[in-house]
């Protein structure tokens, strides 16, 4: 029988992916092993929302709050980061179509760690299928704050007017601005709460908690979410009985 998850996806999918640790100590891994097994779930991830036509998939892959964890750890993670920004690795989403762009903050990443970024972004910019979002050194307070002050300096250029400032135009600054807001935000690891992610795109958006570890997340996973998804009904602050 067919999944009622197939009649009503979501267009924009965001993803915490926490748990990495946890199942890295469970295994009694290294942390560097759990966040290199995490790089392989995201990306067959990416590969089973191209399979449902899933049109936005963001991933919240290092908060800001990231930088507080041993420099160990930290290093590790950077380390990861470009091993998965590799050539090879790119081209093959290339291939498929897939546009890969970042969100957050660029100041205290290393210039080859940026450098790998501009390319991924340069090289993919003009595909048409699934675009993948990475959050790198991003919080939702800080996206906020950004967009306040890009209103801000219209204001100052003469641009705007204070009483122009709306949700429309802080949307326009917003990261994702340009892209739906996520119908659906998947969270693995146990954890209720959505750690400073996308706090003004998340208005509306459908959550779902799991306590399978982000290492563990596949396609079976994915579904159960989808099909937890379908079930529910989605009314944007309207009464049940209003349409």
């Amino acid at each position: 029988m067919e999944s009622d998850s197939t009649n009503r996806l979501p267009t924009h999918i965001a993803v915490i992916m926490d748990g990495n640790n946890r199942w890295a100590r469970s295994r009694g891994l290294s942390g560097t092993a759990g966040h290199r097994r995490g790089a392989e779930t995201a990306r067959d991830l990416v590969d089973s929302c191209i399979k449902r036509e899933v049109r936005y998939l963001t991933l919240f892959a290092f908060s800001s709050e990231n930088w507080l964890r041993p420099k160990k750890e930290v290093n590790a993670l950077m380390s990861l980061f470009l091993a998965v920004l590799k050539r090879k690795e790119i081209e093959q989403f290339h291939g498929k179509n897939v546009r890969i762009r970042f969100i957050g903050r660029r100041a205290d990443f290393s210039n080859r760690l940026l450098n790998h970024m501009q390319q991924v972004e340069k090289l993919t910019e003009q595909n048409s299928g699934l675009t993948v979002t990475v959050a790198a050194d991003y919080g939702g307070r800080w996206d906020i704050t950004e967009a306040a002050r890009k209103a801000a300096g219209e204001v100052m250029a003469g641009n705007l007017t204070a009483e122009q400032i709306d949700t429309e135009v802080i949307q326009r600054f917003i990261s994702l601005g340009d892209a739906p807001a996520p119908d659906l935000c998947i969270r693995t690891g146990g954890e209720h709460r959505i750690s400073n992610f996308l706090l003004w795109q998340f208005a509306y958006t459908e959550l779902y908690f799991t306590d399978c570890y982000w290492p563990d997340f596949d396609d079976g996973q994915l579904q159960l979410a989808l099909d937890d998804y379908a079930s529910r009904q989605r009314r944007y602050g309207r009464h049940p009985d209003s349409g």
